[in-house]
């Protein structure tokens, strides 16, 4: 720890938190080493740990960085900045606040002039000169704010339509008009036969009547006039619209088209603990295998004064039935009950054009997920023709359009794509359909942005080790990447716009995140802005977990975190932590997002547990193989690996076997109650937090691309929901939930708890939080729960160890 004087100068407009302040140490919290407890770890972690600074983001000039920090440990974050070339970090006044120029919106293509919203107004600003002028001042939001492609206009959406507001007089046009409901029908259009004879007599015989309709006429004519300068009305019904999309030749508009199911039923969460004294209900979601929205591509030709519906019949594969489906598995769950093939419900995104304005392609992607098609799209005719299609048994990754953009020549598109198994950096021309790599190997592209000259790309990888995250320069065609960063750890970085400088958020594995500054270019010097722990947080010595592999049973290898006792003795007890969010990655160099865990760990090594957290099947940063590895079975591969992972601290670390504990939250309870109940041999107790104890009771996005819907492959829910498994229960279970959980709702663990209840179960708790939603908030629920974590593991894994 540099031992420098501290200083903190306030001055009238803010005050200065200098570099000597930010790395002074505190010597009285080195002299010993700190004691863990749950309660010391699972306080307010701004209190203890300190807050990391986030929302980085850069002035227009490239001069100044901001971001969110609280190394005053106050109720919530506050604006910082810092110049380029300095250390000194500055708090951004209030009133300087409501003045600063805000982030983000859309520049024009020569990086002139920027528009974004702010408040539910535009505002346009000159980018050399920081000239900041209000577009718009009204009660309506006006928002998704971009330039035409002559940038003589802005575009924005207000109230479901499209405007344009002129950048050289101020005139504000309607571009569409959608409308609610059904067009009214047309009152002089009448068709019965009769009706007709007796209008017709009318006239014939009744001069007033006569001239009465000869006006009405002439006022419809002239009405008729008049609405040929305003846009087109298109009546929705009971349709809303999205996704709306200005050509650059602006004759085009295109529109998507949502159609949302009638009477869909939504899950309801009673809250118990509110401010009126009554249970009032939270509305949430509907269950996976209920009908979801379904999405129509519409075109308004403003030319010709005419609507389209595009087709994507044609695409191949549209009519392709999911392997599960296919004949002969009707056994196993399929519903064999149609034979003829039925086009495909699909979502569709864009049209994105290229920068000359006449070319445009399309994403589309399955309802299934299991396809991603792009395609080039003629607007004049709605023609489409693909040009790549990604296919996969299990499911696509991602979701939207993903990473997809225009090449400088506009001849080809990039996008990124799990062809190979791992997520890579294509490019395909729209004209021949010729596909090329550009980067390839057993590593994933995880963030990619082309250079501001156009003549390299920026990518983000985990190139080096799948724990590790590093920021890259590579040629435009392809080539050898340039490694910039070099720190082990994780690297989030925030180019400048004049791309010389990078602003980097890193963190190391038992390090929280820091802000550092440094040139864009390889070997330059990392300058650490922020020191964001508090003294006591730092006192302690906090581990740093050792990255190892070691086999699965069918030959895999299995990525882990390992933290070990000092003199850990032969038979010691261990435990295996289980990470949620299930595509998510935790065996890794960087600081965990479960840093209270970490915390945790550390504390169960002090009394002599080893502690494994294993990056299982399905876990993110490990290819294409990895993550749908629990396809159709959750439960499956993913449990296995925990089950290996006890075998090897056995084999290999000498951990007792009859003393191994497991517990996570989220999927990670949800492999807790199968290891428990499917492995009870293995793991005599577990924490079981928040869990999905029955997966058709979960949503539908998450769970349909896993285990397809219930009602058409329920062998694959049955196999993977432990509420079917509860019978096998042997060792000790604690169960956790908070009873506002919208994610992974009460209903759940209740229904769990009345199936353990019917088999006579004895050896299980259930702990409820009665504020807490899926992710817990308050320091005193977070304390009970590890309290009792703690509890269970001490009591059935280590009696006679250190208290």
């Amino acid at each position: 720890m540099i031992n420098l004087k501290s200083c903190i100068a306030f001055t009238k407009s803010c005050f200065l938190v200098t570099t000597a302040y930010l790395f002074t140490g505190n010597t009285a919290y080195a002299q010993t080493k700190p004691t863990l407890t749950v309660e010391k770890i699972m306080q307010d972690p701004a209190q203890w740990v300190g807050t990391s600074p986030s929302n980085i983001y850069w002035s227009d000039d490239s001069k100044q960085v901001y971001f969110q920090w609280n190394p005053e440990k106050a109720r919530r974050d506050s604006l910082y900045t810092v110049q380029v070339g300095s250390k000194r970090v500055s708090k951004v006044p209030a009133v300087d606040r409501k003045t600063l120029l805000t982030p983000g919106g859309v520049f024009n293509q020569k990086k002139t002039h920027r528009v974004y919203e702010r408040g539910g107004d535009l505002f346009l600003v000159e980018v050399k000169t920081g000239k900041l002028r209000q577009l718009t001042k009204t009660v309506e939001r006006e928002s998704s704010p971009a330039f035409t492609f002559d940038e003589q206009e802005i575009t924005y959406l207000k109230d479901g339509n499209l405007f344009a507001w002129n950048l050289a007089n101020g005139q504000t046009k309607q571009l569409t008009d959608f409308r609610k409901g059904r067009k009214p029908a047309d009152p002089d259009a009448v068709k019965d036969k009769q009706e007709r004879f007796l209008r017709e007599q009318q006239v014939e015989l009744l001069q007033i009547i006569e001239k009465r309709e000869q006006e009405r006429t002439q006022q419809r004519l002239a009405q008729k006039e008049t609405a040929r300068n305003r846009p087109r009305e298109i009546y929705l019904e009971d349709r809303t619209v999205d996704n709306i999309i200005l050509s650059p030749d602006e004759r085009f508009i295109t529109y998507r088209l949502v159609s949302r199911p009638a009477n869909s039923k939504i899950a309801q969460v009673p809250n118990y603990v509110t401010a009126s004294g009554y249970t009032e209900d939270i509305p949430t979601r509907t269950k996976v295998g209920a009908a979801q929205p379904t999405y129509e591509l519409g075109l308004y030709d403003t030319r010709l004064d005419t609507t389209y519906l595009v087709s994507f019949k044609g695409a191949p594969g549209m009519q392709d039935k999911p392997t599960y489906q296919q004949e002969g598995q009707g056994k196993e769950g399929a519903n064999p009950r149609s034979t003829q093939p039925e086009t495909r419900k699909v979502t569709m995104f864009g049209p994105f054009y290229s920068g000359d304005g006449k070319k445009a392609v399309l994403v589309a992607r399955s309802f299934d997920n299991k396809d991603r098609w792009i395609m080039s799209f003629d607007p004049a005719t709605q023609a489409i023709k693909v040009l790549d299609r990604q296919h996969d048994e299990a499911w696509i990754n991602g979701y939207g359009a993903g990473d997809i953009g225009w090449m400088p020549d506009y001849q080809r598109v990039w996008f990124v794509s799990e062809e190979s198994g791992y997520a890579h950096l294509y490019t395909v021309n729209v004209g021949s359909g010729q596909k090329t790599a550009l980067t390839q190997g057993k590593f994933e592209v995880q963030n990619v942005q082309m250079s501001k000259d156009r003549k390299f790309w920026y990518l983000i990888t985990n190139q080096v080790h799948p724990g590790e995250q590093h920021f890259y320069r590579m040629p435009l065609n392809g080539g050898k990447m340039e490694q910039i960063t070099r720190m082990t750890g994780a690297h989030e970085v925030t180019l400048s716009p004049d791309e010389k400088t990078l602003a980097v958020r890193y963190s190391y594995s038992n390090k929280p995140w820091e802000l550092y500054l440094m040139e864009n270019k390889p070997g330059a010097r990392a300058v650490q802005i922020t020191q964001s722990t508090t003294p006591e947080f730092r006192a302690y010595p906090w581990r740093e977990p050792e990255v190892i592999t070691f086999k699965a049973a069918d030959g895999a290898d299995v990525h882990a975190r390992l933290y070990r006792p000092a003199n850990a003795p032969q038979g010691g007890p261990a435990v295996i932590f289980v990470h949620g969010a299930g595509y998510l990655q935790n065996a890794h160099r960087w600081w965990s997002t479960y840093f209270r865990e970490y915390m945790f760990h550390n504390l169960l090594a002090d009394k002599g547990y080893t502690v494994l957290d294993i990056d299982y099947r399905g876990s993110a940063g490990y290819g294409r193989d990895w993550r749908t590895g629990i396809y159709r079975h959750m439960g499956g591969k993913d449990l296995s690996d925990h089950v290996d992972g006890a075998k090897m601290l056995a084999q290999k670390y000498g951990v007792d076997s009859k003393r191994i504990g497991i517990y996570g939250g989220s999927y990670g309870g949800f492999i807790t109650l199968m290891a428990m109940f499917t492995q009870p041999d293995v793991f005599a107790a577990g924490a079981a937090l928040r869990s999905v104890t029955d997966w058709a009771h979960y949503n539908h996005g998450y769970t349909s691309n896993i285990l397809n819907e219930p009602q058409s492959d329920s062998l694959a829910y049955v196999r993977s929901s432990p509420i079917y498994f509860a019978e096998g229960l042997k060792g000790a279970l604690l169960m956790c939930h908070g009873m506002v959980d919208t994610n992974v709702h009460f209903q759940d663990i209740v229904r769990l708890s009345q199936r353990l209840i019917e088999l006579g179960k004895e050896n299980w708790e259930l702990a409820v939080y009665p504020v807490e939603d899926h992710g817990f908030v308050e320091p005193s629920s977070w304390t009970d729960e590890y309290k009792r974590i703690l509890k269970l593991f001490e009591t059935n894994l280590n009696p006679s160890g250190p208290k």
